[in-house]
């Protein structure tokens, strides 16, 4: 079990509760901080005029509401905001979010009673899912309106999923007998103020990037065995003297993964070697093209940015992000804006951003094993067939080009693309919740680029037979993967075969080469 409360919530943590399911609970000196905080803001509230208790909410919080209104009003707010559209986010998402609610009603800043962690807990324990519409949040007062759905469900209302289907949320419920959430003060503000929607989908986008890095990183290293490529562009003397932590950390992973490859060549043997100099014109490249050649500069940028979003992530995953803070510490409310996402949306573009070129860089990879042209040593599209009868991996280059067409359209940053609202109340936001299902979305998409470059270097593996030949690393890739998807000759559809590998790169955790 996961306690939350007293400790960070790591990014493994977080990556065991979504994908190995395993259980959360709450600490108990985390427990007594969040009733005491919630009995501190029932006393202090007595006779005060305090922010969405006892006033109307956004631009309308001029307006005072009566004692008899109040609780009313927490569930006014839930109601009318549930107000999203589009499709409704995956279970995954959905549960992701609540982690990320959970965390933060932890903190014991929030003045919640006790009903909402635990029913939270509950949830998230047994996967019922609310259902959550993409379009909505801006980011701003938080992820409003997803957070809003969250809301609905935790009073008995509006639908959730629950092993893969959707339910009308009182039918679960009932079905576990488990209890609504009835308002106490200020749960209805509390659940819809905070950023944890685009918190935990960005959780799950770091996830997920450093498992496309990591595959990206290993088919870098697969291609140049292919072509026999000389091993100082990923040497430590190289790579050291350009001072940037993620090129050398590349470099570094690249020869451990290499290291007894019997096709890789060193340089001093071929073109330092005075017996292999007399001739005008060389049939090798002097130096291989820039998407063999620069791995580590290239790959290198995109691990600092997946491990600084890690960074940004956590911090926010572990952070109070909702107004007003209940500090019963100091004995004080504080008014203020730790729901604005801003520190969530531009790690979420960087990220996209990072990603894009991940998947370029395996497109052009994947162009050089498909023009014969260029490597001269496969032939047209790897085709293991008949030339002009048969067309090995031509249709498939035509999704690559076209899914890192969208990934490059996609990578336009939310972060500069605050549109006021809410009665210019909300004169400048984040749209967080948009930037991290935009980089899903990248994400996803980069998974099915880097299949069809998986599928076209076993292809040419084959094509060579040089299986023997491959670092320990690289026969193992061939191995597993192959075992999935044979070595093909004669033209078949393809899409169910890049369908089940791309959800085999998704799901793998047994190769890693960074660990």
């Amino acid at each position: 079990m996961i306690l939350v409360g007293q400790t960070t919530l790591s990014l493994n943590n977080f990556a065991d509760l979504i994908f190995k399911n395993e259980q959360i609970g709450l600490d108990q000196v985390a427990l007594q901080k969040v009733n005491d905080s919630f009995e501190f803001l029932k006393q202090f509230s007595s006779n005060k005029l305090i922010y969405g208790i006892n006033t109307g909410f956004g631009p309308m919080a001029q307006y005072k509401v009566s004692e008899e209104n109040i609780l009313q009003l927490q569930y006014n707010l839930i109601r009318s905001h549930s107000s999203g559209s589009g499709k409704i986010m995956p279970a995954q998402l959905s549960k992701a979010l609540m982690i990320a609610r959970l965390s933060s009603f932890m903190q014991a800043y929030s003045g919640v009673h006790q009903d909402v962690v635990d029913l939270l807990t509950q949830m998230i324990n047994l996967d019922i899912c609310p259902c959550i519409y993409e379009h909505g949040g801006v980011g701003a007062s938080g992820d409003l309106v997803q957070l809003a759905h969250l809301g609905l469900v935790l009073i008995g209302e509006g639908e959730v999923i629950f092993e893969d289907e959707i339910h009308a949320t009182q039918t679960i419920f009932n079905k576990f007998d488990i209890k609504p959430l009835s308002i106490h003060i200020r749960e209805g503000l509390a659940v819809l103020n905070g950023t944890s929607a685009m918190t935990g989908i960005g959780m799950i986008n770091i996830i997920q990037a450093r498992k496309l890095l990591n595959w990206q990183l290993l088919f870098s290293a697969m291609i140049n065995e292919i072509v026999g490529a000389f091993d100082d562009h990923y040497s430590q003397e190289l790579n050291i003297v350009k001072h940037h932590k993620g090129q050398n950390k590349i470099a570094s992973v690249m020869r451990d993964v290499l290291t007894d490859s019997k096709m890789i060549r060193d340089r001093s043997e071929h073109l330092y070697n005075p017996e292999n100099l007399d001739q005008e014109v060389f049939e090798d490249k002097v130096q291989e093209y820039y998407s063999l050649r620069c791995v580590t500069q290239v790959l290198g940028p995109i691990y600092d940015t997946i491990e600084q979003a890690e960074q940004v992530l956590v911090n926010e995953l572990n952070s109070v992000n909702d107004n007003p803070v209940i500090d019963h510490l100091n004995q004080n409310i504080f008014h203020g804006g730790n729901f604005h996402g801003d520190y969530v949306s531009l790690e979420m573009d960087k990220l996209k951003i990072a990603t894009t070129k991940l998947s370029m860089l395996a497109e052009r990879q994947l162009n050089y094993l498909l023009n014969s042209r260029l490597n001269q040593k496969l032939p047209p599209f790897v085709n293991l067939g008949v030339l002009g009868f048969n067309f090995g991996m031509q249709g498939m280059q035509f999704t690559a080009t076209s899914t890192v067409a969208e990934n490059q359209t996609l990578s336009f940053p939310m972060y500069v693309h605050s549109i006021p609202n809410n009665n210019d109340n909300q004169d400048i936001v984040s749209m967080g919740c948009n930037a991290a299902l935009m980089t899903k979305r990248v994400i996803d998409n980069s998974f099915e680029v880097l299949g069809i470059h998986l599928m076209t270097i076993l292809q040419a593996i084959d094509h060579l037979g040089c299986q023997d030949k491959l670092s320990t690393v690289s026969k193992l890739v061939y191995d597993e993967v192959r075992a999935i998807f044979p070595k093909f000759v004669e033209d078949q559809p393809k899409y169910k075969d890049l369908a089940q590998i791309k959800e085999f790169l998704e799901n793998n955790e047994r190769i890693n080469a960074f660990a």
